[in-house]
């Protein structure tokens, strides 16, 4: 873990060091994360590295490959058609 200085200002806001944002890859209007640990200790991540994280959670529990947006409006277009055919048939 790397450790940088950093200076509050008056607004109260914190000027992230030119080496941290670049490792971020955080330019002008990124939108970071900024974590409160019970500890009191900040931690700034970037949002592309927090969708990042989240997209390998799911990775866990979804194969690559597999569409669960496309296997659940196939899902509701059957659903559909069974009603259709239900109603057709009352």
């Amino acid at each position: 873990m790397e450790t940088y200085a950093a200076r509050l200002e008056k607004s109260g806001r914190i000027l992230i060091p030119a080496a941290v944002r670049r490792k971020l890859g955080l330019s002008e209007g990124s939108q970071v994360l900024v974590k409160v640990a019970e500890s009191g200790t900040l931690e700034v991540t970037s949002r592309a590295q927090v969708l990042a994280q989240v997209r390998a959670e799911i990775r866990k529990y979804v194969p690559a490959g597999v569409d669960l947006s496309g296997e659940l409006i196939r899902d509701r277009r059957a659903e559909a058609e069974r009603e259709d055919q239900e109603a057709a048939h009352s």
